[in-house]
């Protein structure tokens, strides 16, 4: 039984996880059209920026109080995007896709060439906000407190972002100009403020996730192309473009990545990778893609 508890809840961990780097990548997909291939680079400069404010922050407050530190490293991030959208995307909006697809690639390996310079080549950790929390006992497992505050802000980071995109008037601008962009722009939207607020939310997204990562497992260059990989894979199994696709595609590879791990390790990514080949053949817009 006690195994059987810390799988599902590294399960939920690993949706929360996926969730917050899927989810961006779909938003800004959803939105936009692009197909932001340094999302998983921005996921890398979010941990590292986490690891950085955590050093100078450590001798100075207390292990506990360094998760303050997370949105900040996730508005770091945010800034970045902010910054990247107007300057280097807005003016390739009017070209072919590849046009994209090469600038976006671009961005990955000079994102990936100024983490090292800026932090260095050697692995770095922030591991002494993970243990500060210590462990909580459930039904009789002990698991880490720090594990389940990271459900916990996935949750409410998918809430908050239905809430953000469904409930509020900026995000029917939102999906309006998602759906038409040139009737949008006529109807009075200002479609360039849009473009760079949603480019910045997909960008928090991922950077968040770098950032609450990171005392879990560490940052180090290269961990942007995994987690790549991965949210590709949630994606293309929830559809592209859909929050709610994401969500679940997210809690889907979580809980097979889990089961593969525990009984067939050396086939893990086999195993995802297959499933996101029979989506693509049953259904290419992904099983909760929607028009």
């Amino acid at each position: 039984m006690s195994t059987l508890i810390v799988q599902s809840l590294n399960a939920l961990l690993n949706t929360a996880f996926l969730f917050l780097i899927a989810g961006g990548l779909s938003l800004v997909y959803g939105v936009m059209r692009i197909v932001n291939l340094a999302h998983g680079n921005l996921y890398m400069l979010g941990a590292f920026a986490m690891v950085g404010m955590a050093g100078l922050a450590a001798p100075a407050v207390p292990a506990a109080a360094l998760i303050a530190l997370l949105p900040v490293a996730a508005l770091v991030v945010a800034l970045v995007g902010a910054a990247i959208e107007p300057a280097l995307l807005r003016p390739l909006y009017a070209r072919a896709e590849e046009y994209q697809l090469l600038m976006t690639f671009g961005l990955l390996l000079i994102l990936e060439d100024v983490t090292k310079l800026v932090w260095g080549p050697t692995p770095l950790s922030a591991s002494t906000l993970w243990s500060a929390f210590g462990t909580l006992t459930i039904l009789g497992s002990d698991y880490p407190t720090y594990n389940l505050l990271v459900i916990a802000i996935g949750l409410m980071t998918a809430a908050l972002l239905w809430a953000f995109v469904y409930r509020t008037r900026f995000g029917v601008m939102l999906r309006a100009t998602s759906q038409n962009r040139r009737m949008a722009q006529a109807l009075g939207i200002n479609v360039q403020s849009v473009y760079v607020l949603a480019f910045a939310i997909g960008c928090l997204m991922a950077g968040l996730a770098g950032a609450v990562i990171v005392p879990i497992q560490g940052a180090v260059l290269g961990m942007g192309v995994d987690a790549l990989v991965l949210a590709f894979v949630v994606v293309v199994i929830g559809g592209l473009g859909s929050l709610e696709g994401a969500l679940a595609g997210a809690f889907i590879v979580a809980v097979v990545r889990t089961l593969a791990i525990t009984f067939f390790p050396e086939l893990e990514l086999a195993v995802l990778y297959l499933i996101a080949a029979l989506v693509l053949v049953t259904r290419p817009a992904g099983l909760f893609s929607r028009s």
